[in-house]
């Protein structure tokens, strides 16, 4: 019987993570590679990329590929894969976390976000990314681990893709009703979609070996303003926004043998708020 501490151990098992050059891409890449994993990078943003790469690699030793690629080419992310398999011949985890948190409001256009305003464009731009994209890595890194014959994929959603966002939160003290902020409605729509996503691909590779789980993360504090996580804060049991650093656990847990018998699930981790 394999220790406890074994359990978690990733070693030499390669992992991409999408959205790597943003603020939980790094965090996700410096728990691989504090396991032993081989973390790979991809992000469309080839600076901020590198900059994650080099804090890696000055943090924890881990000098990480890096693919620059827009998950919504397909093209460009089979280049990108063929880049990984000539390096690596191999993927054992896809951490499908790129995607994008659309604006509350424009500059000129203050009902924006509102739903009778927002954007056909925007709808689907947004769309495309954060749920697209997924489904173009999965069927691009997931497909090879069903080659392989097994494999893990890990969706990030997120606390709001089991409850409805709270739009007092967004509020402007002294403007009108129907100009008021929102959240807009393609995050809520991409978040739900995401964990529809992983109970489709749990039973889709599942005689392949390949297990699929979803991670539902509040929010983590990033330098917003006092009023909003004063109000955020509020709303969680726990009384604060989360830090960074702490999905660590989860991804260590959803990404190795701890989980073997976890498939479909989705792990929420929000100290709380969706409790209330």
């Amino acid at each position: 019987m394999a220790s406890v501490q074994s359990l978690f151990r990733l070693d030499g098992r390669v992992a991409v993570i999408t959205g790597g050059a943003g603020l939980l891409g790094y965090q996700h890449a410096a728990t691989i590679a504090g396991l032993g994993g081989v973390p790979v990078l991809l992000d469309i943003d080839a600076q901020a990329l590198a900059s994650n790469a080099a804090t890696l690699a000055a943090e924890t030793g881990c000098q990480a590929l890096t693919l620059v690629a827009d998950i919504t080419d397909l093209a460009a992310l089979t280049a990108a894969f063929e880049q990984l398999m000539a390096r690596y011949g191999r993927v054992d985890i896809l951490i499908n976390n790129a995607a994008r948190n659309p604006k509350m409001e424009s500059a000129g256009d203050k009902d924006f976000s509102r739903l009778e305003h927002f954007p056909w464009e925007q709808w689907r731009l947004d769309l495309d990314v954060g749920l697209g994209g997924a489904f173009n890595c999965a069927k691009v890194f997931g497909a090879q681990m069903a080659r392989q014959g097994g494999g893990v994929i890990v969706n990030i959603a997120s606390d709001l893709g089991v409850i409805a966002p709270d739009q007092r939160l967004y509020r402007v003290e002294g403007r009108e009703a129907e100009q008021q902020p929102v959240k807009p409605v393609t995050y809520s729509v991409v978040k739900h979609g995401l964990i529809g996503l992983t109970k489709y691909l749990a039973t889709y590779w599942c005689e392949q070996g390949v297990r699929c789980n979803a991670l539902s993360p509040g929010g983590v504090y990033a330098g917003q303003n006092d009023v909003f996580v004063s109000k955020l804060a509020q709303l969680i049991p726990l009384g604060r926004m989360a830090d960074a650093d702490e999905y660590r656990g989860a991804i260590a847990f959803l990404c190795s043998d701890a989980s073997s018998y976890m498939n479909g699930s989705n792990l929420i981790v929000d100290g709380g708020r969706s409790t209330w």
